[in-house]
């Protein structure tokens, strides 16, 4: 009984926030989606997810809405300057005409290489604006790494910051169809990006966008050895979009701190597309230590943060904590990685804010299932599903498992990616009728909280990073002293995983540890770089 009084209430303060914010269809569907969670059978929740929005924020012209509302708000803050929502939107306008001068229209491909500054943001919207897809990039691959990348996204623009453009540089003869670089050399004149953007081109007539037209790719490991670029739709992006208004009430007075790179689907969703959907802001940094984040906390009046446990385990140890003043902080996400459980209540013991956490992957969007705000916290869940997402458990057989019982984790709705660039065979393994198999070992309990167990497919999550180590496994097999490499995942407090190597060298080919990260660094990511090596007989 309790329990549905806890749900009327709910619903009635959700059903509160749809009416302040009529502008969001979805918004007012929300209490539904609670309800559903809680009372309707399983397979009545799956109708309600496969049921397509018929009305939803229009992704495209998403910066240009928020612009007509809040012209004179600030949208991005770094490195002492602020860039208002007009001023963003007639950038991205600028951009977006130059990219149709140069004959990229929808369904091409422009591909990112930025760190989180304003020529990414700009880029983003400047790629949705006229309907091509934005490839973001990880900056820290290597040209090993571009060339697949880029000839597998079939790009025919990259912008790239300058040392990553030089990395470009020299696998660009490889790569024909990439006719354009534009190099990102700092926001003032003289960049060839900030000249663009201030040039004053006007898009052209744009094109009609369908909400399962692609939009965004990101690449993600693949169990193969090659990075996989999954493609997110304009209705993926839109349920990213509503997170902070629909789940934590959020408001234009919001300051987001974007502690995640935007090129990871985390920080696209919840320091990207959520906060510049309402017309809050996003404090950008140049520079990342605990001590720079806690001192732009304080002086840029941040409201929430984002980030890894690791960061948030860097926050609580800090020697700097207590010179700062945090009390502008509403509360916290979480993502990546699990959170130890007994970090949470430390973490709003020692700051007064609660921390939530987010669940999802690159191929969901990625936030498909949150600890909700207004419902109690579990320890060791990472809560319940979203509005219009259904999740179960299934044992080997496909079977849905019994409340309690481990099983891989599926989900279904308007999060799932529409597939795989180019590979329908590792899309088919995947999603099987319309529901995404994580690769994730789960248990729900009798109310609907989902609780990880562990990992199906191998894999590392490391800082928030997937590694798979059949990737890494290749690169070391290359190294002419190797005869056989075996990697693993090993338990770390900071990054929650660390990569291990374990080798077996050739007879009468000596080989040090030194040299093997060495020959890695010039193939992988440094993410990806085993941090320890270990040599068997």
């Amino acid at each position: 009984m309790s329990q549905r009084i806890s749900c009327i209430l709910t619903f009635g303060n959700i059903l509160f926030e749809a009416i302040r914010h009529p502008e969001s269809f979805l918004t007012s569907l929300a209490p539904l989606f609670i309800l559903a969670r809680l009372f309707l059978p399983e397979n009545i929740r799956e109708k309600i997810a496969r049921r397509r929005a018929h009305i939803t924020m229009n992704m495209e012209t998403l910066l240009q809405d928020t612009a007509a509302r809040h012209p004179e708000n600030t949208a991005l803050i770094f490195d002492d300057n602020q860039i208002r929502y007009r001023e963003l939107d007639r950038f991205v306008e600028a951009l977006a005409g130059h990219f149709q001068t140069l004959g990229v229209g929808k369904g091409d491909k422009i591909a990112l290489l930025l760190a989180n500054g304003p020529e990414f943001v700009i880029a983003y919207f400047a790629a949705l604006r006229i309907g091509a897809v934005a490839v973001t990039l990880n900056i820290m691959s290597t040209a090993y790494e571009l060339q697949h990348l880029m000839e597998d996204s079939e790009a025919k623009i990259l912008i790239a910051g300058e040392s990553q453009a030089k990395r470009f540089e020299t696998v660009a003869a490889t790569l024909p169809q990439c006719k354009t670089l534009i190099p990102a050399a700092g926001w003032k004149p003289g960049s060839p990006f900030y000249d663009i953007t201030h040039a004053g081109a006007k898009t052209a007539a744009l094109p009609a966008q369908g909400l399962d037209d692609p939009a965004v790719m990101i690449y993600t490991a693949g169990l193969t050895g090659k990075p996989l670029g999954a493609v997110l739709t304009y209705r993926n992006l839109a349920t990213q979009a509503q997170l902070l208004r629909t789940i934590c009430n959020g408001t234009s007075a919001d300051r987001a701190l974007a502690a995640i790179p935007f090129f990871h689907s985390f920080g696209a969703s919840v320091n990207l597309l959520s906060p510049l959907a309402i017309g809050g802001s996003v404090v950008l940094m140049s520079r990342f230590t605990v001590e720079a984040l806690l001192a732009a906390i304080q002086k840029e009046r941040v409201t929430y943060i984002t980030g890894v446990p690791r960061l948030f385990l860097a926050m609580l140890f800090s020697e700097k904590l207590k010179d700062y003043d945090l009390g502008s902080l509403r509360f916290g996400i979480t993502g990546g990685s699990a959170m130890p459980p007994e970090l949470f209540p430390e973490f709003e013991k020692h700051f007064g804010i609660p921390v939530l956490e987010g669940y999802g992957l690159t191929e969901t969007s990625p936030c498909c299932i949150f600890t909700h705000p207004d419902r109690p916290q579990k320890p060791g869940s990472i809560g319940t599903v979203l509005p219009g997402v259904a999740a179960k458990v299934v044992d080997d057989e496909g079977r849905e498992a019994a409340p309690g019982v481990t099983g891989e984790l599926a989900v279904l709705g308007d999060v799932v990616m529409q597939g795989y660039y180019k590979n329908d065979a590792a899309t088919a393994e995947v999603i099987r009728d319309g529901w995404l198999y994580t690769g994730d070992l789960a248990h729900a309990d009798e109310e609907g909280y989902i609780f990880l167990d562990g990992v199906k497919k191998r894999m590392i999550i490391t800082s928030g990073f997937n590694v798979y180590p059949r990737e890494v496994e290749m690169i070391l097999d290359m190294h002419p002293a190797v005869a056989s490499s075996r990697v693993e995942g090993q338990k770390d407090l900071m990054r929650g995983e660390i990569v291990k190597a374990v080798i077996v060298r050739k007879p009468g080919r000596p080989v040090d540890d030194k040299e093997i990260l060495q020959h890695c660094r010039q193939y992988l990511s440094a993410y990806k770089v085993p941090r320890e090596v270990v040599f068997e007989a």
